[in-house]
């Protein structure tokens, strides 16, 4: 997963350098100064939260109602006022059944992104797999309490070759050919990580119309060294993250669905709320075919974000832009970051390992 180092400024200073401090401050910290020490880190966000459940909590994965999804993910931010930071995610997650007589199912999922961010072009290439069990609590098969488990690859990286220093300015010029006088660390570090989670989700009223979710997770817990000198004080924070979701169905046109995520890292702090109310067009057969989804969800002290989703039978199209509203709109002329999900769901053909559960629709 990728983390961000965030030096202690203002709310909307941190979240601007949210990625290209992540290592690179460590790194700009040792080389400026001549020494290294832990800074402030919070890892990736996505305004979308909702649908990236690996890095949200390990115990979501696998928790729609299909059997299977996979997707990508598009984030770019902050051209307005810096060098663009883009990312790039695809995942994949599916659940099956124990066995026939079984109530219970496994989900496994893999996600991977790849994140560009600074002048010195500091690079984050991450793969995390993760497994999730889910027990049946009742029955009805439509209440699961489920425990995730998730552990990680990074490979952070940055060009030395793009890197300036103060000595290479002489008489209020830059001159690239002046020496730097610096000892660069090694441009890449890798450190690996680990997570877990624990999640309910239940399903109530007629034909189950109304579903929700609540769960808590962690990452990071053996809180690895983060430093591209190797030095064994500077490590990357745990994070703590808290979800909630509700989602229910108004009548046959409209239905509703709310979200919300607390994350805590450090001295980081991210709340966000918000939904969207779906119109559905349905088929003869009751499923439905077309739904244009609109919305607004709110980064506490950071952004408005309006969304706007399309769903085509079992082909799912989003986009949300972030209006940035911090100490930092004069600058960034209130812009923030584009965001576009892209995913797909679907049924196997092979009915004998489709899992015949009823998990909530989100």
């Amino acid at each position: 997963m990728e983390t961000r180092n965030r030096k202690k400024s203002v709310s909307g200073l941190l979240r601007l350098r949210q990625k290209f401090f992540a290592g690179v401050a460590i790194f700009a910290a040792a080389t400026f100064t001549g020494t290294e020490s832990a800074i402030a880190q919070a890892d990736i966000h996505f305004s979308q939260f909702y649908e990236t459940s690996i890095l949200r909590n390990p115990a979501l994965t696998g928790v729609f109602g299909d059997d299977y999804k996979i997707g990508a993910y598009y984030r770019s931010q902050w051209r307005s006022v810096s060098f663009p930071y883009t990312t790039v995610l695809v995942s994949g997650e599916t659940h099956f059944q124990i066995k026939e007589t079984s109530e219970d199912f496994v989900s496994v999922g893999l996600l991977s992104y790849y994140d560009k961010a600074g002048s010195v072009d500091q690079k984050i290439t991450t793969v995390y797999p993760a497994i999730n069990y889910n027990k049946s609590l009742n029955p009805e098969k439509n209440s699961f309490l489920s425990f995730g488990f998730t552990g990680g690859y990074m490979q952070y990286s940055y060009d030395p070759a793009k890197a300036t220093f103060n000595n290479q300015y002489q008489g209020g010029k830059y001159d690239p050919r002046n020496p730097t006088m610096e000892s660069l660390p090694n441009a890449k570090m890798t450190v690996w990580d680990l997570g877990a989670g624990i999640n309910f989700n239940s399903s109530r009223g007629e034909n189950n119309k109304l579903t929700y979710v609540i769960g808590i997770s962690g990452y990071h817990f053996t809180t690895p060294k983060f430093s591209y000198y190797q030095k064994a004080e500077v490590t990357e924070n745990m994070r703590l993250n808290g979800n909630v979701g509700v989602s229910s169905n108004l009548n046959d046109r409209f239905s509703y669905m709310v979200q919300g995520n607390y994350a805590m890292q450090g001295t980081y702090r991210e709340i966000m709320i918000g939904g969207l109310i779906h119109w559905n067009q349905k088929m003869v057969s009751a499923e439905d075919i077309f739904t244009i989804s609109g919305g607004v969800f709110y980064r506490f002290q950071d952004a408005l974000i309006p969304v706007v989703k399309v769903n085509y039978k079992k082909l799912c199209m989003g986009i949300s832009y972030d209006v940035n509203i911090s100490t930092l709109k004069d600058a960034s002329n209130m812009q923030g970051g584009l965001e576009f999900t892209l995913y797909h769901t679907g049924n196997f053909t092979d009915k004998g390992i489709s899992k015949k559960t009823v998990c909530p629709k989100f």
